[in-house]
């Protein structure tokens, strides 16, 4: 195994949809991977299909201390830490602004955003002291383009888009990369979530549109990653080739959310 392959990458939110399958992408290429995320059930598949390739940990990243305490405990195998995907992310609701929950609102800023930040900052330092590495945060083409019900789940995803760019500028004199990954639509657990459970909502997203799946998202995740150490990705956006890039729908009330037509076309 080469040095490079004895390094571990951190993938947050890596027990479905991007984050698993970008935790299953580096652990094909042999990488070890600390898979984070709030479901054992799920991480527990990748640990009995991967072995000792990974490592897993439920950690809720909107916790600084428990980020801090999950990487203080780290297996010595997993401790040389080369690169962070912050994937964790979720949105709640799909109505306009004037329907929606503070409280969904909150959750949505407090995982998207803050919880970023804090596996970003505590990351960072070990990065720093190796000069080496690569933050890879996982944002969304919704920071580009607004859609009716967009609002703080676009918002947020606009902050990762240019913090990304930020700290790429901050480091610059240094050799860690930071690159932001824009995906379009795709077809996860993330609409179920956002619809709170309700799967006849959560499916109609996809009736009769083209979407990327979890496999694309992480094979461009693995391609940045993969690229030479002198090569750095801004930012990369991408869509599936049916997607247009008008992200508007016919708003439809049902139960108090904007249910989607059929058209609607989001990330």
């Amino acid at each position: 195994m080469s040095d490079l392959g004895r390094k571990s990458i951190i993938v947050t939110g890596a027990s479905s949809g991007f984050g698993y399958q970008i935790a299953r992408r580096f652990l094909s290429e042999g990488k070890r991977v600390i898979a984070v995320a709030r479901r054992e059930e799920r991480l527990k598949e990748l640990a009995n299909e991967f072995g000792d390739l990974v490592h897993i940990d439920v950690v809720d990243i909107r916790d600084m201390s428990a980020i801090e305490r999950h990487l203080d405990d780290l297996p010595e195998d997993f401790k040389d830490i080369h690169c962070l995907v912050n994937n964790a992310g979720l949105s709640l609701g799909f109505g306009p602004a004037q329907l929606n929950s503070i409280d969904d609102w909150k959750t949505i800023v407090d995982t998207n955003i803050n919880g970023l930040l804090y596996y970003t900052h505590c990351v960072l330092k070990l990065l720093s002291e190796k000069n080496s590495g690569h933050i890879i945060n996982i944002g969304s083409i919704a920071a580009y383009y607004p859609y009716i019900g967009g609002n703080v789940y676009a918002a947020s995803k606009a902050f990762v888009n240019s913090f990304s760019l930020n700290l790429k500028s901050d480091l610059s004199n240094t050799k860690i990369r930071v690159s932001c990954i824009a995906p379009g639509m795709s077809k996860t657990e993330f609409a179920l979530v956002r619809f709170k459970g309700d799967e006849v909502l959560a499916n109609g997203l996809y009736e009769e549109c083209d979407y990327l799946l979890a496999e694309d998202v992480a094979e461009s995740v693995y391609w940045v990653y993969s690229l030479p150490p002198s090569v750095n990705v801004n930012v990369l956006e991408l869509i599936s080739t049916g997607q247009s890039f008008s992200l508007g729908f016919n708003e439809k009330k049902k139960s108090g959310v904007a249910a989607p037509e059929s058209e609607i076309s989001i990330a």
